[in-house]
């Protein structure tokens, strides 16, 4: 694995931590945080080690969104390049958005701008009921653009009029309620827990089923027509019922034993 200047990597219980590491701006993403991120989520998707990945915030805060210091510094630039560096940004949220692993983001502290676009994007989000989440771009006179593929796809159209219109703040049971993330949780040790006995449900799941859970879902959600549906899901199944993995996982099922995989 590669040494990154702006994210510290941990291999722990079968998961891949991610933890952004800017702690003295509360974890504030610049060009080179977005560079490294498309980066280390591409580099997973090769790893058969690693069940799962987790993105998380050192110190005080998961991320407190752009860095205002480069963003004036990008504000000054030609339109061209402030295109290009758009694109970056919007590549990584896909990045992340398309890893092949499930992704699970830990959200503390706060969670403010483009933060929400990096948990949003995650398969699965957590946080602890002290958590604060804003989509607060309007207030400087922006909009939360290359975000709000992800956002709206979580919380619905009506949900993200609420939160991206008026740029308020909302603590974790809200964001659990308007399913910005999927629970909130009392404090910091009790989402610990809940996201390792996450981690080992997955471990108990076929690695390649997974893969085609997650591509299933994709195709579902934003490739195929309904018509088009009905044969791409009859030739998946039967496909994964005639491949190794699946052949494995119904004669275990069936002589009542674990999974080789297990």
């Amino acid at each position: 694995m590669k040494n990154y200047h702006t994210l510290e990597i941990e291999i722990k219980n079968g998961a891949c931590h991610i933890w952004l590491n800017r702690p003295g701006v509360h974890n504030a993403f610049n060009d080179v945080m977005i560079a490294e991120l498309s980066d280390i989520f591409e580099q997973l998707n090769e790893a058969n080690d690693i069940v799962a990945v987790v993105l998380r915030g050192k110190d005080r805060s998961f991320c407190a969104g752009v860095d205002l210091n480069w963003m004036r510094d990008v504000s000054k630039n030609s339109y061209q390049e402030n295109l290009d560096e758009s694109r970056k940004l919007a590549q990584c949220f896909l990045n992340i958005y398309n890893c092949k692993k499930p992704t699970i983001a830990m959200v503390h502290g706060v969670a403010l701008g483009g933060a929400n676009g990096l948990l949003a994007a995650c398969d699965l989000a957590y946080c602890d009921d002290s958590a604060t989440f804003s989509l607060s771009e309007v207030k400087i006179g922006i909009v939360p653009a290359c975000i709000s593929p992800y956002v709206i796809k979580r919380i619905g159209e009506y949900a993200a009029k609420d939160l991206m219109l008026t740029g308020k703040r909302i603590k974790g049971q809200e964001a659990e309620a308007c399913k910005l993330v999927n629970k909130s949780l009392a404090n910091l040790l009790e989402m610990e827990e809940y996201v390792q006995s996450v981690v080992d449900l997955l471990k108990t799941s076929g690695p390649n089923a997974i893969k085609h859970c997650k591509d299933l879902i994709y195709n579902i959600t934003n490739v195929l027509s309904f018509n088009q549906m009905h044969d791409y899901t009859a030739k998946m199944i039967a496909d994964i019922r005639a491949s190794e993995e699946g052949q494995e996982g119904m004669a275990a099922f069936l002589e009542k034993r674990k999974p080789n995989w297990i």
